[in-house]
């Protein structure tokens, strides 16, 4: 949970600081999108390949790699001035951050019973949440009073305090070796499960992401929110985040189950994201607070749900890996949208964005729904006792 925490502290730094950041460097919407995005590819690919790394070498040591190599590339964020800079720190950062949620699910798999492992992935993940709500309450004082460069030390310095904490506990009996594969092992795209997670995590995910990047751009551009009062009020649409983690999490263990094709959960989650369409039809702060809420929400349920069904339908010893392929799928899409979405709020077409943001998830439904329709029930039921 706390590195889930240190990482979202890490990542959205950037994200709570942009309109400052953008008018101190000059850098369009389109650019800060476009090295939001190179985040994004890196994130992609380091995810499966954490969770594969993890699921041979252990946590201890994999864990310990990846945070100081993303601890590294936050600080650099300080030494940057223009888009070229960020972007390569950015492509740093995501690369580190890519153990982050296989190490979160590799343990919660672990160490807990069948009933309890997604209250744990839960709890592994809500320290994401946690990040996000703390972020924007500790850097917006400090980048006011001493600049946006000092965030970015600050929160360095935050990663230095992880590893030595990391050190000092991760070994028995608080971590307890658990089995690892023979051999770095990596997925396989000919797999239907492969894609049922990619299109699952990636597809419904994307409100997560689109949300955390760029609502604080919106609430400045649109709803002429300063950056003190951006850093008053985000915390409040990340709630939804945290509190899906852990409400998902419990309607998995509950209701779900071994069903390797939960069906009428991802058709209701398509239908509850339908109002996150309506975010520029209101000047409330107050309603598209709630808008951003509940898109972050429904999010993550999407998430949760995925990885609750991949991870059943996987051998025990790879679960980092597809911990991996579900947060690589979710940064890729991420990358991609950003490319458009940049631009598009560039010139002002907002309406566009978050009605094609919502779209995308029920794309992914339709999709998740006839791909797991063509796999026999028989074999479903194997896959899922793998």
């Amino acid at each position: 949970m706390l590195c889930s925490w240190l990482s979202y502290v890490d990542r959205q730094t950037l994200a709570v600081l942009s309109p400052v950041i953008l008018q101190d460097t000059h850098l369009s919407v389109q650019a800060y999108s476009y090295a939001v995005s190179a985040f994004s590819f890196a994130y992609m690919i380091a995810n499966p390949v954490w969770g594969s790394i993890l699921d041979r070498i252990g946590l201890r040591i994999g864990m310990l790699m990846a945070v100081a190599i993303w601890t590294v590339a936050s600080v650099s964020h300080a030494w940057v001035t223009g888009f070229l800079g960020f972007a390569l720190a950015r492509t740093v950062l995501g690369i580190g951050e890519g153990a982050t949620f296989p190490g979160g699910l590799r343990t919660a798999m672990d160490s807990l019973p069948p009933d309890r492992q997604s209250r744990g992935m839960a709890l592994a993940y809500s320290g994401s949440t946690l990040g996000a709500i703390v972020t924007p309450l500790v850097v917006t004082p400090i980048a006011l009073t001493f600049g946006w460069r000092a965030a970015f030390l600050v929160t360095g310095g935050l990663g230095a305090l992880w590893l030595v904490f990391w050190w000092a506990v991760a070994r028995p009996p608080w971590l307890v070796p658990s089995r690892r594969t023979e051999k770095v092992t990596w997925p396989s795209l000919t797999e239907r499960r492969f894609w049922m997670l990619v299109v699952g995590m990636g597809l419904g995910g994307a409100p997560l992401g689109v949300i955390l990047t760029l609502s604080p751009v919106y609430l400045n551009r649109v709803l002429g929110l300063t950056q003190l009062q951006l850093g008053q009020i985000l915390w409040i649409p990340t709630m939804g985040w945290g509190i899906s983690y852990y409400f998902f999490g419990w309607i998995g263990d509950r209701y779900i189950g071994s069903n390797p094709r939960p069906v009428r959960v991802y058709l209701i989650l398509a239908a509850l994201i339908l109002p996150l369409a309506l975010v520029t039809k209101t000047n409330s702060l107050v309603a598209v607070l709630a808008l951003f809420f509940w898109g972050l929400f429904i999010g993550v349920g999407f998430i949760t749900i995925s990885l609750h069904v991949a991870a059943r339908a996987y051998p025990r010893e790879r679960t980092g890996m597809v911990a991996g392929i579900g947060s690589g799928a979710w940064g890729a899409v991420l990358a991609l949208v950003l490319l458009v979405y940049g631009p598009w709020f560039d010139l002002k077409w907002y309406a566009a964005t978050f009605v094609s943001l919502t779209l995308i998830p029920i794309l992914g439904t339709g999709i998740w729904l006839w791909m797991t329709a063509k796999v026999p029930k028989l074999e479903m039921v194997e896959v899922a006792s793998s």
